[in-house]
């Protein structure tokens, strides 16, 4: 995110029709935010047309794609695309929350830290560091597995408290280059206090690269979930792309030729995270005029 790397002053709303019209133009943005687009709209449309329910055993076990079951059948009879379409809805739902939910620590953490300074900052910056050394991954599998009942909710809400650190960091520098400024002096002496000039002076300043963030928090929160799925350690009752996984590696659809059943989700799972990453490199290019092509 070389955009992060300079933070200019607050945008002019001429500078906002630039932005803005340099990325309508750029196909890296265009075409990752169309794939999570229309991925986001299957997850929320799908479960509404399809009806039914994704686990409900069905009469025609193992079948391959058709025009009655568009992505064939599992072991038990279940729609695949029934459950796909679910499971995208649970995939988007624990990625906002996750991602949501790191964004929120890693700004607060690190606004307050880099705006602060002093003793604040060390103090904050120690709880970070500490979270950062933590193994995350191993942390996880510890919760999940001692959690009775586990939800996407409760998924994304530890996914969350544990993904923040590294985002609290970036913004702390950022902060650090901005609090210098002359507008941001001159909001303090104008007597504005540390949260109004954090909301109104730095933070619109920020807005690309804390909308850049949270996109990457989002993606990141996605593959968690997935990997905490497919070892079995996912949400105990619905179903998600991860657990589609894991049921198939389970009853062997791959040793029994049902490609149908795990190709979906996996293909989904690569599509969203590899879309948000191009979307990401795109709004690079957006906001930073060095890296403009046109």
């Amino acid at each position: 995110m070389t955009a992060l790397q300079e933070v200019a002053p607050r945008e002019p709303a001429g500078v906002r029709r630039e932005a803005l019209y340099f990325a309508v133009r750029n196909g890296k943005l265009m075409a990752g935010f169309g794939i999570v687009l229309v991925l986001l709209l299957l997850g929320l449309l799908g479960p509404v047309l399809t009806g039914g329910t994704p686990n409900e055993y069905g009469p025609k076990p193992m079948s391959p794609p058709s025009a009655e079951n568009w992505f064939g059948t599992t072991t038990f009879g279940q729609d695949v695309f029934v459950q796909f379409v679910h499971g995208l809805r649970s995939t988007f739902a624990v990625g906002v929350i996750g991602g949501g939910i790191a964004a929120v620590i890693g700004m607060l953490v690190g606004f307050v830290a880099g705006y602060r300074g002093g003793i604040v900052d060390e103090v904050l910056n120690m709880l970070t560091n500490v979270i950062l050394v933590i193994p995350t991954l191993a942390v996880l599998l510890i919760i999940n597995a001692y959690l009775g009942i586990r939800s996407v909710a409760v998924q994304g809400l530890f996914i969350g408290l544990t993904q923040w650190p590294w985002a609290a960091r970036a913004i702390r520098a950022q902060t650090f280059s901005l609090r210098t400024r002359e507008f941001v002096d001159l909001a303090r002496m104008s007597g504005a206090g540390t949260g109004r000039i954090i909301a109104r002076e730095i933070a619109p300043n920020m807005s690309s690269y804390l909308f850049m963030t949270f996109i990457l928090l989002f993606g990141g929160s996605v593959l968690i979930a997935s990997s905490l799925d497919f070892i079995g350690l996912g949400p105990t009752e619905g179903v998600s792309l991860g657990l589609m996984l894991q049921n198939a590696n389970q009853w062997s659809a791959l040793q029994l030729g049902l490609w149908w059943w795990f190709v979906p989700p996996g293909a989904a799972i690569t599509a969203i995270v590899g879309a948000l990453y191009v979307a990401n490199v795109g709004l690079d290019e957006v906001f930073n005029p060095k890296l403009r092509e046109t």
